[in-house]
């Protein structure tokens, strides 16, 4: 993992939260996973110090590109959202543990919320290209924010939409979804990022039809790397729980692994 300058080739608002940015991998000669992620360096100013980390939306390895959607939230991103496609920006990575694909596994569920559908829409492509079946429900608070949609149907992803405005997006709603998509497909594996809520109906769905799945966590950092501890989480070791660090023994652990609170 080492430190790049890369050329903004685009940073564009998509939406009324959201903003899309292709850089110039070209200098990037390690292989990107789906599931890691970049520690950005916001802007070429002493504020804000800290990095801010971003999954890997699209890996394009013929045009030598790779994508990132943000959410704004911070001044970080605000900081982001001022940078021209030209200029350049500091991003270290590729950090941390990328999603797994069984061979075996033909047909997977995907369940995202909000910023974490980009996280998965990397997982859905490589999947497609793997020639497996890919169903994703994308939850998100309106429709304006179902920012890949479109993009995951282009390649042949089967996409569920629900939202909060549409009254479609609550608990008991999605786990009537994912049952009946249980019952219509042959399913073999299940992977989710962006919601507590909705990972927690994944564990239990997985327990209950002996599914294993994955689940990408979301922290806020300070160093990336595993020094700093400030992204820790909980997860089971046997028959003890015990501290995991998001930036490098994930971001993706196993679903049934990761204790949620």
């Amino acid at each position: 993992m080492e430190s790049h300058q890369v050329r903004i080739l685009s940073n564009e608002k998509v939406s009324e939260r959201y903003w899309h940015m292709i850089v110039d991998a070209s200098d990037i000669k390690e292989n990107v996973e789906p599931g890691q992620f970049f520690h950005f360096l916001c802007s070429n100013s002493i504020y804000p110090f800290l990095r801010r980390p971003f999954s890997v939306y699209r890996i394009d390895s013929d045009r030598n590109t790779l994508e990132f959607l943000y959410l704004v939230k911070g001044l970080g991103t605000k900081k982001m959202t001022e940078l021209k496609a030209g200029e350049k920006i500091d991003i270290f990575g590729p950090l941390g543990t990328g999603f797994h694909l069984k061979e075996s596994d033909s047909n997977i569920l995907l369940l995202a919320r909000g910023v974490g559908i980009a996280t998965l829409a990397a997982l859905a492509y490589k999947a497609v290209g793997k020639n497996k079946k890919v169903i994703a429900i994308l939850s998100a608070r309106c429709r304006n924010d179902l920012l890949a949609a479109d993009y995951l149907t282009s390649f042949g992803v089967q996409v569920y939409k629900v939202t909060d405005e549409e009254g479609t997006s609550d608990l008991h709603k999605v786990k009537e979804l994912i049952n009946q998509l249980l019952i219509e497909n042959d399913i073999h594996a299940l992977y989710t990022c962006g919601s507590k809520r909705l990972a927690r109906l994944m564990q239990s769905i997985g327990k209950r039809e002996g599914l294993w799945g994955e689940i990408a966590l979301e922290e806020n950092m300070g160093c990336a790397m595993g020094v700093c501890f400030a992204c820790l989480c909980h997860i089971h070791d046997g028959h003890e729980a015990k501290s995991a660090r998001v930036c490098v023994d994930g971001p993706v652990f196993p679903l049934e692994q990761v204790i949620l609170q």
